[in-house]
C-alpha cells in the first residue's frame, strides 16, 4: 500500500493544533521534525543515546509530518487540512511560513523506519513514558511506566505541554482524588492520575476518535476501570465534583470553561491548566482570578506555560 505524506514547515507553537487537525483527517502517523531537538540538553540517567544527524531536521522552524492514504479523496482531504489549519490564525496561533509539500512513501519503508525516534523517557520523578514495543524495565522501585503507541497518531507524551501537566499531577494528586480530564486525546493524563492514586478519573474529548484511543491506552497500562472516557464538549452537563481538573488544550479553549471549572471543583480543589503558549500566559491567569482562583503555581518549559489553580 503507498501513502502520501503530507509535510507542513511551520511553528513549535501550531504543533499541538495541526498534529490534532492531521489526526481528525485520518491520519496514521505524524512525524515532529523540530530544529530545536538540536540545541537541547537532553537527560540520559536511563542510559538512552541521542544520535541527531542535523540533514533530518529544518534549519529553523518545525517540520510536521502526517501519512495519509493514497486513494481517490485525497485530494479532498488535502484541501480540508490545509483549510482547518489556516482557520488556527483565527486563534492568534503563529502558522510559520506554513508552507506545505506531498511525496509518496511506501508503506514499509514508513512502518518501521519512525520509530527509531522513540525511546523510553522519564519525565518527571516517578514516571517514566514509553512505547509499547520496548522491553523496558523500571529502574527503582517507585518508578511509574506509562505505554503510549504514537501510532495513533497522538504523539509520544513527551511534549513540554504534557510534561508539564504530569508533572503538576505528581505533586497534586492525593489517594482516592476524583479527576476530569478536559481534553484527554491520548489518555496519558488519565492514565497518569489514576497511577499516581486517583480513584477515579472522567476524560472528555470532543474528538470521539480521541476517546476511544483513550480508551485504548487505559486497557494497555491496565486501568481502564478507573477511567471512564466519553464524548463531551469541555465541562457541559458535567454535575460531578471533582478534586482535581486537568486540562492540556489551547489557551483561548481553557479561557472558555474556567468558570465551570471553579463552579464544578470542590472547595480547595485543583485547576491544573496547560498548552498556553506564553503569549497567552497573563491572560489566562488573569481569566482564572476573575473566576475566583488563587494562582498557587507557574511553570515554563521551554516556550510553555502550566497555571495551576485553587478553588
Amino acid at each position: 500500500m503507498k501513502w502520501s505524506e503530507l509535510c507542513i514547515h511551520t511553528t513549535n507553537e501550531a504543533i499541538e493544533p495541526i498534529s490534532n487537525i492531521f489526526h481528525e483527517a485520518g491520519a496514521s502517523g505524524v512525524v515532529i521534525e523540530d530544529s530545536e531537538d538540536l540545541m537541547k540538553e537532553r537527560n540520559t540517567d536511563l542510559g538512552e543515546m541521542y544520535e541527531l544527524n542535523p540533514d533530518d531536521f529544518p534549519k529553523e522552524g518545525v517540520m510536521l509530518k502526517a501519512y495519509l492514504p493514497f486513494n481517490s479523496f485525497l485530494g479532498e482531504t488535502v484541501a480540508e487540512i490545509k483549510e482547518a489549519i489556516n482557520n488556527l490564525l483565527i486563534y492568534n496561533i503563529d502558522l510559520g511560513s506554513n508552507h506545505i509539500t506531498m511525496s509518496q512513501v511506501n508503506e514499509e519503508d514508513w512502518a518501521t523506519a519512525w520509530k527509531k525516534y522513540y525511546k523510553p523517557v522519564k519525565i518527571s520523578e516517578k514516571i517514566t513514558i514509553t512505547p509499547t514495543w520496548e522491553d523496558y524495565k523500571a529502574v527503582s522501585t517507585d518508578e511509574i511506566i506509562i505505554e503510549l503507541d504514537p501510532g495513533m497518531a497522538f504523539g509520544t507524551g513527551t511534549h513540554p505541554t504534557t510534561v508539564l501537566s504530569i508533572q503538576a499531577l505528581e505533586r497534586h494528586v492525593k489517594k482516592d482524588n476524583l479527576v476530569l480530564d478536559v481534553g484527554t486525546g491520548s489518555g496519558v493524563l488519565s492514565i497518569a492520575a489514576i497511577l499516581l492514586g486517583a480513584k477515579h478519573v472522567y476524560a472528555y474529548d470532543l474528538d470521539d476518535v480521541a476517546v476511544k484511543v483513550a480508551i485504548i491506552n487505559a486497557k494497555i497500562n491496565k486501568v481502564e476501570h478507573a477511567i471512564e472516557a466519553k464524548q463531551n464538549n469541555l465541562l457541559d452537563n458535567v454535575s460531578h465534583q471533582p478534586d482535581i481538573i486537568v486540562s492540556n488544550i489551547l489557551a483561548e479553549i481553557i479561557m472558555r470553561f474556567e468558570k465551570k471549572a471553579y463552579e464544578v471543583l470542590k472547595p480547595g480543589g485543583i485547576f491544573i491548566t496547560s498548552g498556553i503558549i506564553q503569549t497567552k500566559k497573563q491572560d489566562v491567569k488573569q481569566a482564572l482570578l476573575e473566576a475566583g482562583f488563587e494562582i498557587i503555581e507557574m511553570n515554563q518549559m521551554e516556550d510553555w506555560i502550566s497555571i495551576i489553580a485553587k478553588k
